[in-house]
C-alpha cells in the first residue's frame, strides 16, 4: 500500500517500516520560472507583531536533492511576498517521517504543517495530530481534486488536508517484447494478460529466466501490495471493509487475484526474486503494474529504448467491466498543536489552490504551484484540470493513462492500523509467491492477522 519512491538512479527503495528509505526522482521538467524566486533569509521565530513575523514550520520528507529544492522554490516565493507570516521547511528521510511526527508531537515540538503519506492519516487522526480542514478549505479540496485524492486526504468523511503527490497504477509493457511474441497490443483482460505473459516468457537451455512475462517481485510494495491491490480494485474488491474494522480480501475478488498471481508464478511467467526496476528497463520483463512516477525514472535509464515502453489501464477480469485501480498519495495538513492554524491553512491554500500563470504553456494558462511542482518532478496531483494543462499536447503519452485513472482510482484504506495491515498483507503475498503458502492459506492467514490489527482499539 505504500507507494514506491525513487532514487536518483531510478531504482526504488522500500519505505516504512522496512530498513530502506525514501528515494528520489530526477526532475523530468524544469520548474516554471514563477516558482524560482530568489530565496530570503531563514525567518526567525516571532509573534506576528510588526517586525516580528509569525514563523510556520513545515515538516516533510523532501529532505535532499531536487525535491527539496522544488519545494523550497514556492516557499521562498511566499516568504519574499509576505511580511507577517513566514514559512521554514524542515525535512527528514521518509523512513523516519511517521516516527518523527509522533515523537515530536509527544514532546510538544510538532511542526505547524505536516506532509504525511495518506496511509498514515487514520493513525495520525487517532493520535490527535491532524487538525480537520476548516469548512471553506474542505469545500475547496472537495471541489478541486479527484474523488480518490479527496478520499486519501480524508478520514471518516472528514477532510484533513490538501492532496499533493497522487499516484495511480497502470500496466507498463514493452512493445518490442509483445510484438516479437506475436501479441497484438497490451492485454485488456486477465485472460489476455496470462496469455501474453506465457508467450513473452523466455528461458535459456538451462531453464534460467531470460524474460519474465509479468513482473511479480518481492523487491518493494509497488510490485507486491500495490500491484496486488490494483488488481483487486480492478476485480471490484477491496482490502479493508467500508467500516475499517476487518479485511475484505478473503472474498471472490481477492481469491481471483491470488489465484492469478499463483498461476503466473507456478507456470514460470513470473519470478518473484527478480528486481523488476532493474529488469524492465533492460528488456527482461514484458509487463508489470506500477505507479505513474516510474515514467520519469525510465526515460533516463532507457534512453532511446524508452520509445518501446507503453502504458495501458490495469486489465480487467472480464471484457467490458468497470475500470478501477489503486491510488496512493501524500497531503499537507495542519497540526492540532499549531499556534497559528489560520495562517497555516492560508499558506496551504496559496500553495495548493491558488492558480498562477505558467510560462511557456500558452496565453492565459494557469495552474497551482503544487501542481507545477509535482509535474516538474515527473509526478501528478489530483487536480485533473491542472494536469491536462501542464502535460500539454506534447507531453509524454505514457502519463495519460495515469491521469485518466484519477477518475476511477480507489484510494488505499487509511484506517488507524493501515501501516501494519499493509505489512502483514505483504508478508502473506510473498509467502504465496514463494510457495510457502497456498492460496487458501494466504487468504486465511491474511484475514486472521489483519482483522486482529484493524479491529483492535487504537
Amino acid at each position: 500500500m505504500t507507494p514506491s519512491h525513487r532514487s536518483a538512479g531510478g531504482v526504488p527503495r522500500p519505505p516504512v517500516p522496512r530498513a530502506a528509505g525514501l528515494s528520489r526522482r530526477r526532475l523530468a521538467l524544469a520548474l516554471p520560472s514563477a516558482l524560482l524566486v530568489a530565496g530570503c533569509a531563514a525567518p526567525r521565530q516571532g509573534t506576528g507583531r510588526p517586525g516580528d513575523p509569525v514563523v510556520l514550520t513545515l515538516l516533510s520528507h523532501y529532505a535532499s536533492g531536487e525535491l527539496k529544492d522544488a519545494l523550497q522554490g514556492p516557499v521562498d516565493e511566499w516568504n519574499a511576498t509576505h511580511d507577517r507570516v513566514k514559512v521554514r521547511t524542515k525535512a527528514v528521510e521518509f523512513t523516519d517521517l511517521l516516527t518523527t511526527f509522533m515523537v515530536r508531537q509527544a514532546a510538544g515540538q510538532g511542526a505547524d504543517i505536516l506532509h504525511p503519506y495518506c496511509l498514515w492519516n487514520g493513525q495520525l487522526v487517532q493520535a490527535g495530530v491532524l487538525r480537520p480542514a476548516p469548512p471553506e478549505h474542505a469545500e475547496e479540496i472537495r471541489r478541486g481534486y479527484s474523488a480518490a485524492a479527496v478520499g486519501s486526504s480524508s478520514v471518516g468523511g472528514t477532510v484533513y488536508g490538501y492532496p499533493t503527490e497522487v499516484q495511480t497504477y497502470a500496466l507498463y509493457y514493452n512493445k518490442r517484447l509483445l510484438r516479437e511474441a506475436g501479441v497484438d497490443g497490451p492485454p485488456r483482460t486477465w485472460r489476455e494478460l496470462e496469455e501474453a505473459a506465457y508467450r513473452t516468457t523466455r528461458r535459456d537451455r538451462y531453464g534460467n529466466t531470460l524474460v519474465q512475462g509479468f513482473g511479480l517481485s518481492t523487491y518493494d510494495d509497488s510490485t507486491t501490495v500495490g500491484q496486488t491491490l490494483a488488481l483487486l480494485s480492478a476485480a471490484g474488491g477491496r482490502f479493508v471493509s467500508a467500516d475499517g474494522r476487518r479485511t475484505a480480501i478473503d472474498s471472490p475478488a481477492g481469491r481471483a487475484v491470488f489465484d492469478l498471481e499463483h498461476r503466473l508464478v507456478a507456470q514460470g511467467a513470473s519470478d518473484p526474486g527478480v528486481n523488476v526496476y532493474q529488469a524492465f528497463p533492460s528488456g527482461r520483463v514484458a509487463m508489470v503494474i506500477s505507479a505513474g512516477w516510474w515514467t520519469g525514472s525510465l526515460k533516463p535509464l532507457m534512453g532511446g529504448a524508452y520509445g518501446e515502453v507503453g502504458v495501458a489501464p490495469v486489465p480487467l477480469p472480464e471484457a467490458n467491466g468497470r475500470r478501477a485501480t489503486l491510488c496512493t498519495g501524500f497531503m499537507l495538513g495542519v497540526n492540532t498543536a499549531s499556534r497559528y492554524p489560520r495562517e497555516a491553512w492560508e499558506f496551504l491554500r496559496w500553495l495548493n489552490a491558488e492558480k498562477v500563470g505558467v510560462k511557456g504553456s500558452g496565453k492565459g494558462a494557469t495552474a497551482t504551484r503544487m501542481s507545477s511542482l509535482q509535474v516538474s518532478a515527473g509526478s501528478l496531483t489530483g487536480r485533473a484540470d491542472d494536469m491536462r494543462m501542464l502535460l500539454g499536447e506534447g507531453g509524454d503519452p505514457n502519463l495519460r493513462p495515469f491521469l485518466d485513472a484519477l477518475t476511477y482510482a480507489v484510494p488505499e484504506p487509511n484506517v488507524p492500523g493501515a501501516q501494519q495491515a499493509k505489512s502483514l498483507l505483504r508478508k502473506n503475498i510473498e509467502a504465496l509467491w514463494t510457495g510457502q503458502q497456498s492460496v487458501d492459506e494466504a487468504l486465511r492467514t491474511t484475514r486472521r492477522q489483519v482483522d486482529q490489527e484493524v479491529s483492535r482499539a487504537w
